[in-house]
């Protein structure tokens, strides 16, 4: 690296040039101030970018395992339901996007015949475009959830576990199971430094047709490098109660949680 010469209070000091980005490369994960081999990246670096790039694949064709989810909420005598989407597998859900967004036909009738009267939300666990995600994530936030709840007056029906999942497919679940709300929680598109980041979308009255705009989002849920798990259930839960409050979500209903008391009740 090349010095200079930097004037401060009357004195000179040497100056490299990393210096400038030391600070800011601790406060990001993103790839800046690489360095140079030639008119290449560094090996390290070159590597780390191969490897991060792998992880991100892998988490788009993971297979979605839901077991621990089935036992875990078996466990705590919450019923639970498995319904697909019309892509059928892996290689048609990630080819044709508009059959993750539709319900198969089975399982909507399914869904249907033991709707009873309805419930107050549906959660909806679904693989999304990373299983690996979801398989990290979801349970935990799922269970906060299930918890603190009752509490607030929202009656949660069944579980569902959704197979090949868009976050539209909530929208014909929600339908068939007469929810007030529904909030699928999937794993989002990798990055190249997130291959495990869940979100969780809320639609007031979830039907077919729902635009994007008509949902709220609490994104990025992954503990350590994103938001926790007790702070995206707090999130969640004010968005639920405010949507119940106004009967709608999406960019009409802002979040304005951080000002809310924790909505997580003490044990």
């Amino acid at each position: 690296m090349s010095e200079s010469r930097q004037a401060q209070g009357g004195r000179s000091r040497p100056w490299r040039s990393d210096d400038a980005w030391r600070r800011l490369r601790e406060l990001t994960p993103a790839r800046i101030a690489l360095g140079r081999a030639g008119s290449g990246l560094p090996t390290d670096a070159l590597l780390a970018f191969q490897a991060a790039h792998a992880a991100a694949r892998d988490a788009v064709h993971a297979a979605f395992d839901p077991t621990a989810i089935q036992d875990a909420l078996a466990a705590i005598g919450h019923p639970v339901i498995t319904v697909s989407s019309q892509a059928g597998d892996r290689v048609r859900y990630l080819q044709r996007p508009d059959l993750g967004r539709l319900l198969n036909d089975e399982d909507a009738q399914r869904l249907a015949e033991g709707a009873g009267e309805g419930c107050d939300l549906v959660i909806i666990i679904a693989d999304g475009l990373s299983a690996t995600a979801t398989m990290a994530h979801a349970l935990a936030l799922t269970l906060r959830l299930l918890r603190h709840l009752p509490a607030h007056g929202v009656r949660p029906g069944p579980v569902i576990i959704a197979n090949q999942a868009r976050v539209a497919l909530a929208d014909a679940i929600g339908e068939q199971m007469k929810a007030a709300q529904s909030l699928i929680l999937l794993g989002e598109r990798p990055g190249l430094s997130s291959p495990d980041s869940l979100s969780g979308y809320l639609t007031w009255q979830p039907a077919p047709g729902r635009r994007d705009s008509q949902r709220n989002c609490v994104s990025n849920i992954r503990p350590g490098a994103g938001l926790g798990y007790d702070a995206a259930a707090h999130t969640l839960i004010y968005l639920m109660l405010e949507a119940r409050r106004r009967r709608l979500t999406g960019v009409a209903l802002k979040d304005d949680s951080a000002t809310s008391p924790s909505l997580l009740q003490s044990p």
